[in-house]
């Protein structure tokens, strides 16, 4: 027996290999990028809308991590992530069209730059990259975030937020950064 899932946080997020770029990138570095983001993303929806029967319910909340980097080129090291974020973006817009006859929202959260070890994964663990990087602003927190989730998901049944950017207030583009 599955317990119903009322509300699903589906976040997938995973870049590795930086600072090189496509061509020199390792191969299975390439696939676990795009398997962990695209997959994942799948699957896990998946489980919710059956097993967790929020189909069978026809009522529940998705809220899909995308990202900021979809908006813009990418850095130089980042074509699979942005690649892959630009997919879940795709599945956010398109499956609220597959779920007409319910009440489940599919909602996205784009985010900037967030302390968290997504960017120590993305420079290989390499430390003074990682300094180097988040040097000079006030990357967002687990916290902020856990925030803007909730407001996103506590609202009026009868509105639906499908989409906030959250950046740190020094993150004025992909990769611009005040100092602060």
């Amino acid at each position: 027996m599955s317990l119903p899932i009322g509300v699903l946080t589906n976040n997938a997020r995973l870049a590795l290999g930086a600072p090189n770029t496509f061509p020199v990138l390792n191969i299975e570095d390439v696939d676990t990028i795009a398997g962990t983001n695209v997959n994942s993303l799948l699957f896990k929806a998946c489980v919710v809308l059956n097993q967790g029967q929020a189909k069978a319910r026809a009522r529940g909340t998705i809220l899909n991590t995308t990202s900021t980097t979809l908006e813009v080129p990418p850095f130089p090291c980042e074509p699979i992530y942005h690649a892959s974020k630009t997919f879940q973006e795709g599945l956010t817009n398109a499956w609220p069209t597959e779920l007409v006859g319910t009440d489940i929202k599919v909602l996205a959260l784009r985010m900037g730059v967030v302390a968290t070890n997504f960017h120590e994964l993305w420079v290989c663990f390499d430390r003074v990259m990682y300094e180097e990087f988040m040097e000079g602003f006030g990357p967002l927190l687990a916290g902020d975030m856990a925030e803007v989730v909730a407001w996103m998901v506590d609202g009026e049944e009868r509105i639906s937020v499908r989409a906030v950017d959250v950046v740190p207030s020094a993150q004025r583009s992909l990769s611009v950064f005040d100092e602060v």
